[in-house]
Formats: C-alpha cells, sequence, structure tokens
C-alpha cells in the first residue's frame, strides 16, 4: 500500500519529467551554494562591521598617529590595520624618496589619499566577493523555475492529446508537477534577494568606517608629521 497520497509533493516529483526535474536539480545546486554564500558573508560581513567601527574609535580615541596605529595593530585581521599598514609602508618609502622636503610635502596628502583608496578598494573587493552570485539567483531562478513550469505543462498538453481526454484526473498531476519548478524557483530567489539587500546595507556601514578613518589618517598625519607640515621649512 501507497503510504503517499498522489498529490504529495515527492510523487509528484518521482512522475516529472526529465526536464522539469533537470531544472528543479539545478535550482537545488544554487539553492545549496546560495545558502553557503549566505551563511560564509553573515559572519565575515558581520566580523569585517565590527571591527571597523571598534578600530575606529580605537584610532580616533588614541593620543596620536603613533599610538592610533599601535591600537589597530592590537586588532588581529582588521580591515583597517591592513588599510593603514599600506599607508605607512608607502609613506616611508616617500620619507626616503631622494626628493626634497617641500616637494614631499606637496607629495603626502595625495599620495596618502591614493594608498588608503586603494586599501579601502581591496578590503571592499574581498568582501563583496560572490555576492553577485546572490543577485544572479534573486534575477534568474523564477524564470528557470517558469522555465520548467513551462516545459511541464507542454508535456501535460501532449499527455491529454495521446489520452484524447481533457478530464481533470489527466490534466491536474502533468500541470501540478510543472508548477513545482516555480515554486521551487521563488524558493530560491527570495532569501537570496532578502540577503543580498541585507548585506549591501552592512557593507555600506563597513565602506563608510573605512572613509572615515581614511580621513582621520590624513588629517592626524597631516597635523602631526613634522614634514609634511606647511609650517615646516626646508
Amino acid at each position: 500500500m501507497n503510504m503517499l497520497p498522489d498529490s504529495d509533493l515527492f510523487t509528484l516529483l518521482a512522475g516529472a519529467t526529465l526536464a522539469v526535474k533537470m531544472v528543479l536539480l539545478f535550482l537545488a545546486a544554487m539553492s545549496l551554494w546560495s545558502w553557503t554564500i549566505i551563511f560564509y558573508k553573515f559572519f565575515t560581513i558581520g566580523e569585517a562591521r565590527k571591527k571597523v567601527m571598534l578600530g575606529y574609535e580605537a584610532f580616533t580615541s588614541a593620543g596620536d598617529l603613533s599610538s592610533g596605529l599601535k591600537a589597530l595593530g592590537a586588532k588581529e585581521q582588521s580591515p583597517l590595520s591592513r588599510v593603514s599598514t599600506l599607508a605607512v609602508k608607502e609613506f616611508r618609502l616617500l620619507e626616503k624618496a631622494d626628493v626634497n622636503r617641500e616637494r614631499k610635502r606637496l607629495l603626502v596628502k595625495d599620495t596618502l589619499r591614493r594608498v588608503l583608496k586603494q586599501g579601502i578598494s581591496k578590503e571592499m573587493r574581498i568582501l563583496t566577493r560572490n555576492l553577485p552570485f546572490l543577485a544572479t539567483c534573486a534575477n534568474a531562478a523564477p524564470f528557470i523555475g517558469l522555465f520548467g513550469t513551462v516545459w511541464g505543462i507542454m508535456h501535460s498538453f501532449h499527455s491529454i492529446g495521446l489520452a484524447q481526454s481533457a478530464a481533470l484526473a489527466t490534466v491536474a498531476p502533468g500541470i501540478s508537477e510543472a508548477l513545482i519548478a516555480t515554486a521551487i524557483g521563488l524558493l530560491v530567489a527570495i532569501p537570496a534577494t532578502i540577503f543580498y539587500n541585507y548585506f549591501l546595507g552592512k557593507l555600506n556601514e563597513v565602506e563608510s568606517g573605512m572613509i572615515d578613518f581614511a580621513g582621520a589618517f590624513l588629517n592626524r598625519a597631516e597635523r602631526e608629521i613634522t614634514w609634511a607640515s606647511k609650517g615646516e621649512k626646508n
């Protein structure tokens, strides 16, 4: 005796056409990968946001540039620590360059600004990696599911023609199988859409925090580094 009714989901899936099954398998793979990205990004972006906020607070609370950089160094794997490391490295190269102090003073701010911008861009590329796949799932999954539905309905009408009967008992199973593809496509797309927009909001906060840090870094460098100050003579 069959323990599952004819309308049961698994029975419908088992009776679906090969094309519909392939669509469902593809949607299942998309769902698995998108949820993997969602869980991974939920922790990595959240951790990056926390470190940026705490790092910016520690830097601005420090008495001077040197102690601020030391406070960032204590934050292991902090995005701000990596960005500041690039800026300090470039600053040291400029400091050792065979250029007079007046020329260095004119170059230092633009040089640091470019390096900080590059560092922020690099960190954002790391954090946004794989996120476009969520956008792809959000946009494409419903249409992929719809393709499976259309194919399944075509098959149902073909079966009606062969059976020469338009009775509901003949039509309903095939149409039900086909509609499952659309439903699963929506189940893939909805969480991908929700979390993609959620991550974009958090990433905007992270980027804003790093931009604020870059501004604070430039201001302190200009104030506290003697040869970068306008009042310093050659």
